[in-house]
């Protein structure tokens, strides 16, 4: 959301220099620590930037952002028109300067690292940008690279923190600020909070909140980053407890209903968003014909009362939910689904469909 007009202006009156109010990349440095930040297309990405943005214009703040990096333009409704990144295109909407908001397709590009090194960044904060980041490009900040990671490192290293934990059932997990060293999430922590989570709450909702946990706890530590003291308080991790979390897999979104109803119930808050989780059923019209139905599963919750109704396989309908029999006796209640070209329709809607027609689960 764009800032309104005094705040707009409070930001550019931090870039001295240039002819439309802000610095080239080649101008010197004001007073203020340069800070780059670095995000990828995700939108807590943006959060992250916004509240640096917010930080930065404050009479007593300590640094500007110098520059913000993220990936190139990609291709977005089917293709037809090449659009920013979330980062940038938050970046554009407040104003930031245009030739200071970087794309390269590597960090590691020579052009890309000169442009770099003449910015003078004095520190680079990252936030899901999505790319291991080589020694050459770390060694330029003085102060450093630090990370906003969503998960209690070193436990779920990699792409998708928040999905695997998720998937795994975790009770607790949290947020960490670190420094970024060349292997994957394994640099010193500054800082780090839990926070309980919900039985219920999806990927995407935990990530906003987690980014912007993590944006107050980078706000909060800065000072203790320029002035050295972070670098010393850090705690290297202990690489013995390290767990990964590998990208999620298109191919990874199937449910199998020979499992638990647990484990599926957090297969789907794990992926939601993205790539979301697909199951196989059948429809039985009134002569008895089966028909196979490819779904999305979008709302799901584990039946705390199940009694079996019918065959094994049968799949019923209790108050607002779909019922599906699982493993050891457990069953998954799907409140919210989507059929094939159509919209994302409760089970009460689907019930009110069938016309008579029953379901089956499929394995």
């Amino acid at each position: 959301m764009a800032p309104s007009v005094p705040a707009l202006r409070r930001l550019l009156s931090c870039f001295a220099g240039g002819g439309n109010g802000a610095p080239s990349a080649l101008e010197p440095a004001t007073k203020k620590k340069n800070l780059v930040f670095m995000g990828s297309p995700q939108e807590v990405s943006a959060s992250v930037l916004g509240a640096l943005l917010d930080a930065s214009t404050a009479t007593n703040s300590s640094f500007q952002v110098a520059a913000i990096v993220t990936q190139p333009p990609s291709t977005r409704d089917r293709g037809r028109k090449l659009m920013p990144s979330a980062v940038a295109q938050y970046a554009l909407d407040w104003g930031f300067p245009r030739d200071l908001i970087l794309t390269p397709d590597r960090t590691g590009d020579e052009n890309f690292l000169g442009n770099f090194r003449a910015l003078n960044p004095e520190l680079c904060v990252t936030a899901a940008y999505g790319n291991i980041l080589p020694n050459k490009f770390l060694e330029i900040p003085p102060y450093g690279t630090v990370n906003i990671h969503p998960s209690l490192l070193p436990l779920y290293r990699g792409a998708a923190p928040v999905q695997r934990a998720l998937q795994d059932g975790v009770k607790e997990t949290g947020v960490s600020l670190a420094f970024t060293v060349r292997a994957l999430d394994a640099g010193p922590i500054i800082a780090c909070e839990r926070v309980e989570v919900d039985d219920c709450i999806k990927a995407p909702e935990l990530l906003t909140f987690l980014f912007d946990l993590g944006s107050k706890i980078l706000i909060h530590e800065l000072p203790s980053i320029f002035d050295g003291s972070a670098k010393l308080k850090a705690k290297a991790q202990d690489d013995s407890k390290a767990t990964l979390a590998p990208k999620l897999t298109s191919d990874e979104s199937w449910l199998s209903f020979d499992q638990e109803a647990k484990i599926l119930h957090n297969k789907v808050r794990a992926f939601a968003g993205w790539p979301g989780t697909r199951a196989r059923i059948q429809v039985i019209d009134s002569n008895g014909n089966p028909n196979t139905l490819e779904i999305k599963i979008i709302t799901t919750r584990v039946s705390s009362a199940y009694e079996r109704q019918g065959e094994a396989d049968e799949i019923t309908f209790v108050g607002s939910a779909m019922v599906i029999p699982c493993a050891e006796q457990s069953a998954l209640e799907v409140l919210e689904l989507q059929l094939p070209g159509k919209k994302v329709m409760t089970a009460r809607d689907l019930r009110n469909g069938l016309q008579g027609q029953k379901l089956r689960r499929l394995i």
